[in-house]
């Protein structure tokens, strides 16, 4: 799988469980149709990178990035990802 962040930025955006909600909460505000792929990391066949979330300041929280395509494989699960009451996406459980 190629997403379009790979030949955009030359990554694709990663994060953990309990990072997940970040970029949700920042980019999916208000949707309820949000899909969590469950990846295993010795599946991913490229290099991941912890890389600050916001590039130009280093001290910012650090994200996986991987460095390829993302294999198909690597996906273990999928569940989704709903906002709460709020409309908030919270952490996830590992």
């Amino acid at each position: 799988m190629r997403p379009p962040s790979l030949d955009e930025v030359g990554f694709v955006h990663l994060s953990t469980p309990q990072q997940v909600h970040l970029p949700a909460n920042r980019l999916f505000v208000g949707r309820h149709d949000i899909l969590l792929l469950i990846l295993d990391p010795a599946r991913l066949g490229a290099e991941v990178r912890w890389e600050p979330g916001v590039p130009t300041d280093p001290e910012s929280i650090l994200f996986p990035h991987l460095y390829g395509p993302l294999p198909v494989d690597a996906v273990v699960d999928v569940r989704e990802l709903r906002p709460g009451p709020d409309n908030a996406f919270a952490p996830v459980a590992g």
